[in-house]
C-alpha cells in the first residue's frame, strides 16, 4: 500500500476539524438538518479515523494531535452554541468544556515540564466522546422533529454528565501518576 494511505486517518480528522465551522454556523442559525447531517458524518468520522488507524497500523504523531483535537473543537463548539441557545444547559456546557480546557492544560504543562506525553484514550474517554455526541444530536433532532421524547434527552444529558465527569478524573488520576513518576524519576537523576 502507498505511503499516503498512511495518511488517511489524518486526512478524515483534519476534513472533521474543517467541519467544525459549518456544524456551528448550522446550529447558530437553527439549520436543524444540515446541522444533524454534519455532526452525523463529523460522527461516523471519528469512528472510521480510529478504526483505520488501529486496524492498518496507521497511527502517526500528527494523527495522535488531530484526532483528539478535533473532537475536543467539535464538542466546544455544539456544546457552547446549544447552551447560548438554551438547549443545553450552561451547567452542563460548562462540564463539558471545562473538562477538555483541564485535559488541555494538563497535558501542555506536562510537555512543558516533562517532554512528551503518550495519551491513550481510555474506554471511559471513548463511551464520553460517544455519549456528547448521542446527546447533542439528541438535542437537535428535537429541535427539528419533536422527537425523541424529552425524557430521553434528559437521560442522554445525565449519562453525559457522568461520563465527563469520570473520564475527568480518569485522565486526572492516569497522567497524574505519570507527572509523580516522571518527577521522582528526575529528583533520582
Amino acid at each position: 500500500m502507498g505511503a499516503w494511505l498512511r495518511q488517511l486517518p489524518n486526512a478524515i480528522s483534519a476534513i472533521r476539524i474543517v467541519l467544525v465551522a459549518p456544524i456551528g454556523l448550522a446550529l447558530a442559525h437553527q439549520h436543524w438538518p444540515t446541522a444533524i447531517g454534519l455532526i452525523l458524518v463529523a460522527t461516523a468520522s471519528d469512528g472510521v479515523d480510529g478504526f483505520l488507524a488501529k486496524h492498518f497500523a496507521w497511527q502517526t504523531k500528527l494523527g495522535a494531535l488531530l484526532d483528539p483535537a478535533a473532537d475536543k473543537l467539535l464538542v466546544a463548539t455544539v456544546f457552547v452554541t446549544l447552551a447560548l441557545q438554551g438547549g443545553v444547559p450552561l451547567w452542563l456546557m460548562a462540564v463539558a468544556v471545562g473538562r477538555d480546557l483541564l485535559l488541555v492544560t494538563g497535558a501542555i504543562a506536562y510537555r512543558l515540564r516533562f517532554g512528551p506525553l503518550r495519551v491513550r484514550p481510555s474506554v471511559i474517554s471513548k463511551l464520553n466522546t460517544l455519549c456528547q455526541l448521542g446527546f447533542v444530536l439528541c438535542v437537535v433532532v428535537r429541535r427539528e422533529f419533536g422527537w425523541p421524547p424529552s425524557w430521553a434527552e434528559t437521560a442522554l444529558g445525565a449519562l453525559t454528565l457522568v461520563t465527563t465527569t469520570v473520564s475527568g478524573i480518569d485522565y486526572v488520576l492516569t497522567y497524574g501518576r505519570a507527572a509523580g513518576q516522571a518527577a521522582r524519576a528526575e529528583a533520582v537523576r
